[in-house]
């Protein structure tokens, strides 16, 4: 097995760390799966069953940072696939020895290969590659080690930027994350760039289902463009995307007012190239900001498993994820594994509350709806909604009462969408007067999934 590691030129003179001095340090690993003749499979995931890759476009990268105080340390691991589930992230931290915590999140990219196992050749069959599925958790903890050892002393800033024509809300109601985070390091003498992380809102499925064609899609260019413009590292980190936040039919034109089509590499390229400028924005007015001491704060807890067509693909073996009985409790004495398909079942994730000095930051263990995270679920409820009299789930950024503040979504675990339980839709009558039940519940665990995470987060917010 071969990684491609990628140093800063920083990386070769770093020293030890000394308490309480803040240093980053940024790696990646290319994770580009072989495509050709006399090659396995390469099934594409994000879509439908069976859509094989013929060739590759741009490479499938990890991508980490490194943060130091003093000798206490933590990372943060971007992978360009569909999603991890919680095991493979074990894996990953099992290699990594000396921190604090680490968090690996995916981008969620439609246009590479299948890491969770829904994308086989049938809708029975997993699309994984176990040797690639190795593969990767082997590079993520990769990267991270080529990031510890660029670990340099840094001042950090901070700038946001929004901007709502750059998202499409493909279910109502129409609720846009439309905020765009970017940090960027320095080293504290000379102001020479270490490296950018960026975090924006956005399913990365512009290439659509046509493409057969393996490419991190538009982030490829997102990571391009700023490291053309900022001469560093780049690291992108996806954020709320259920919704569903996309690019597709999003009017997106060339720079010459030409509209660009879905399933196109220039529609790709050049979305990427304007998220990329959109955080050249946010850092032209970015502020200091500290990010120590480190507060970091995660529980394992249990989400029900309510939706039949992931409990069939776990009872066919295309989902590998352990099943757990589920008694309506999230955090119960004991986690108590079953292979009892009749029963109530459940998954277990982490949910995770970072202060990291003046930046809180939510670890969100998939695709949340921007209405739970912005405090902006209708209320009151649709009458065509299934559970109209939910409660209203306690709102993600409302937990969060620090100057500073961010979402990574799919971190540590890939569980779907997280939807307001009264704005669950799947029974006639169906809301706002249409024929048919929006997209969304079908890739859901459940209508219990949002009450469970938000009102767990919440309570880790508050220390509890």
């Amino acid at each position: 097995m071969r990684f491609a590691c990628t140093l800063s030129a920083l990386a070769l003179f770093a020293l030890p760390c000394t308490a309480g001095e803040f240093k980053v340090g940024f790696g990646e690993t290319d994770l580009t799966p072989e495509v050709g003749a006399g090659k396995k499979s390469v099934f594409l995931a994000g879509f439908g069953q069976n859509r094989k890759a013929t060739t590759v476009h741009d490479p499938i990268m990890a991508r980490a940072v490194v943060m130091a105080d003093g000798d206490e340390k933590i990372a943060f691991v971007s992978v360009d696939v569909v999603g991890l589930f919680l095991p493979s992230v074990e894996r990953v931290r099992e290699k990594l020895t000396g921190f604090k915590y680490v968090l690996v999140s995916a981008t969620h990219n439609h246009e590479g290969p299948d890491t969770l196992g829904l994308w086989g050749a049938s809708p029975v069959q997993s699309g994984v590659d176990p040797d690639y599925l190795k593969r990767v958790e082997a590079g993520c903890a990769e990267a991270v080690k080529a990031a510890e050892k660029t670990l340099a002393a840094a001042t950090v800033k901070i700038g946001t930027a929004a901007d709502p024509a750059l998202i499409n809300d493909n279910r109502k109601p129409v609720v846009k994350h439309d905020e765009l985070v970017v940090l960027k390091f320095f080293e504290p003498k000379t102001d020479k760039p270490l490296g950018v992380l960026v975090q924006w809102n956005c399913h990365p499925e512009a290439l659509d289902s046509r493409n057969t064609e393996v490419t991190a899609d538009f982030i490829y260019y997102t990571v391009k463009q700023l490291r053309e413009t900022q001469k560093c590292p780049v690291a992108y980190f996806t954020g709320t995307v259920g919704g569903l936040m996309t690019t597709l039919k999003l009017p997106v034109k060339d720079e010459k007012g030409k509209e660009l089509a879905d399933g196109t590499f220039e529609k790709s390229e050049r979305y990427g190239r304007l998220v990329g400028q959109l955080a050249e924005k946010a850092l032209k007015g970015a502020v200091p900001v500290t990010l120590t001491p480190f507060d970091i704060r995660t529980r394992e807890l249990l989400v029900p498993v309510e939706n039949n067509i992931y409990r069939l693909a776990w009872s066919f073996g295309t989902l590998n994820r352990t099943m757990y009985a589920w008694d309506g409790t999230p955090t119960p004495k004991k986690f108590v594994p079953t292979k009892e398909v009749g029963k109530p079942v459940a998954v277990k994730t982490e949910v995770g509350y970072l202060k990291l000095g003046e930046l809180e930051v939510a670890a969100i263990p998939g695709e949340i709806y921007p209405e739970l995270v912005l405090n902006k679920v209708e209320n009151p409820a649709d009458p065509g909604a299934d559970f109209p009299n939910a409660a209203i789930e306690p709102a993600v950024y409302d937990q969060l009462k620090g100057k500073h503040r961010m979402l990574i979504g799919l971190a540590n675990d890939e569980l779907g969408y997280f939807i307001p339980k009264r704005q669950w839709d799947e029974k006639a009558p169906f809301c706002y007067g249409l024929k048919k039940a929006q997209y969304g519940e079908m890739n859901s665990v459940g209508p219990e999934a949002a009450p469970v995470i938000c009102g767990a987060f919440k309570e880790l917010a508050k220390g509890k």
